[in-house]
């Protein structure tokens, strides 16, 4: 939820009422925490777009509904494009147009004129080209992260460098990619850094900040890290949980209890 949250930069309150809604039905985790797939971010987003374009509630669930069951599970980098026209909802995919709720095609002069923002299944509206780019090298990364975690990594750096904006879950994604490979903690290091340099306030780039750290046998400099993920969200529950580990290692038996406790308060 938090990763989300800044991914679409929407409160906790709006998202959560999103899937109470049935816009998307994520799955469970550890400790019970909302689990979000690839596609339920792009059926967010699209629906966050929907809903400013006036479009009914009811209406936006159907229309979301359908495209959800025409959702590859790996979207390709030109994506399909979701409009709203009227008070109804288009699906672009290549040259065809269809309706999303009914599936009827739509010929170019049954379309009326587009009101509210074009939706791109790739995070958000029509960008700039160097935006559009950026995110589509992100998408590609996203894809790979599993099975090529080179060629993740390469597009992820392709998508920080053609954003002309800082891009943050390219930087936070690439760096956690770096972090689980082995010997490439200190060059997740850099990549959380250079995040910092934009994100100086951001709770989760301290907290993976410090988790390199820690890797890297710096434990003094993860602790700040984790104290200043905490200054920032104190309900950080897994701050608090890695913190008080760190703690118990360097012989601080009372801050181990104190964040051990912390913890426990937050996760049940």
């Amino acid at each position: 939820m938090r990763e989300l949250h800044g991914m679409l930069g929407v409160s906790r309150r709006v998202l959560t009422g999103l899937v109470a809604a049935g816009f998307v039905t994520p799955t469970r985790g550890p400790r019970n925490a909302w689990r979000f797939t690839f596609q339920d971010a792009v059926l967010l987003r699209t629906a966050l777009q929907l809903r400013a374009a006036r479009i009914p509630p009811r209406k936006v669930i159907a229309a979301l509904s359908r495209i959800r069951e025409a959702l590859p599970d790996e979207l390709p980098l030109t994506g399909i494009r979701v409009s709203a026209v009227g008070n109804n909802v288009a699906v672009r995919t290549g040259p065809s147009k269809w309706d999303a709720v009914t599936g009827q095609l739509l010929l170019d002069f049954e379309v009326a004129e587009i009101k509210g923002d074009v939706v791109f299944l790739d995070y958000g509206p029509p960008r700039r080209n160097g935006e559009r780019q950026a995110e589509d090298w992100y998408n590609l990364g996203e894809q790979l992260r599993l099975s090529d975690a080179s060629g993740a990594e390469q597009a992820y750096r392709k998508a920080i460098s053609l954003s002309p904006r800082p891009y943050y879950a390219a930087y936070v994604d690439l760096g956690v990619l770096l972090c689980e490979l082995e010997a490439r903690c200190k060059d997740a290091l850099n990549v959380f850094d250079a995040a910092l340099t934009h994100f100086p306030d951001d709770a989760m780039l301290h907290f993976n900040r410090a988790i390199a750290l820690e890797d890297l046998g710096r434990f003094e400099d993860a602790e700040r890290s984790y104290q200043r993920s905490l200054e920032i969200d104190p309900t950080h529950a897994n701050a608090h949980h890695n913190l008080a580990i760190l703690l118990e290692k360097r012989g601080d038996p009372q801050g181990l209890l104190r964040h051990l406790n912390a913890y426990r308060r937050l996760t049940t």
